[in-house]
């Protein structure tokens, strides 16, 4: 079973007070006001109002949009709080993406859907990393010569990434120090509107 959908594991975040934006299948069972559900079925019933065109961060092309709906799970506790979020394409409205969150309550529907675009720039970092300097070009038996190829390809991405970072601003590589510490189912649930 894959992490994202294991209970285990948010359920080990929570303990800890991390917060989380986990994508989670469309069957994956949801507590509601009523019982359990599944994110498709709520995402069917949710209502006009409840979506909201946002950007969950720059593309390639410019913002990526998106039609998001966010929905209060109930089980808040100790001032943190749980959360459907979902995720409708603009171009084919039957391609969604389902996330089960957990944070601060109040946690503003923006932050949700930021953290969820992460993602992307996680997987661009990483196939720029087999392209470039290749990640996933490997012939190796044991863990140990695994591990200093995958070292050794993440550290030439990294300085590739931050030497074009300064190119892009014009600035010399001498002139400054680089830091790599930079910065029905209507009911069932609440929705934001």
């Amino acid at each position: 079973m894959c992490a994202r959908a294991d209970s285990k594991f948010r359920t080990w975040l929570q303990q800890q007070r991390i917060g989380y934006v986990l994508a989670v299948p469309r069957n994956q069972r949801v507590p509601t006001t009523v019982g359990n559900s599944r994110p498709d079925v709520l995402a069917a019933n949710a209502p006009a109002l409840a979506w909201k065109r946002r950007s969950c961060g720059d593309g390639a092309k410019g913002p990526r949009l998106y039609d998001w709906a966010v929905a209060s799970l109930p089980g808040t506790v100790d001032g943190y709080g749980h959360w459907l979020l979902i995720r409708r394409s603009i171009t084919d409205p039957t391609d969604l993406a389902y996330y089960l969150c957990f944070g601060p309550a109040g946690t503003p529907d923006e932050d949700l859907i930021r953290v969820a675009g992460t993602r992307w720039a996680i997987e661009e970092c990483f196939q720029t990393a087999k392209t470039e300097v290749g990640l996933d070009h490997y012939q190796v038996r044991r863990y140990d010569a695994w591990y200093r190829h995958i070292t050794l390809v993440l550290c030439a991405h990294a300085y590739l990434a931050v030497t074009a970072a300064h190119a892009k601003k014009g600035v010399p590589d001498s002139s400054k120090r680089v830091s790599f510490l930079s910065r029905s189912a209507r009911s069932d649930v609440s929705w934001h509107t």
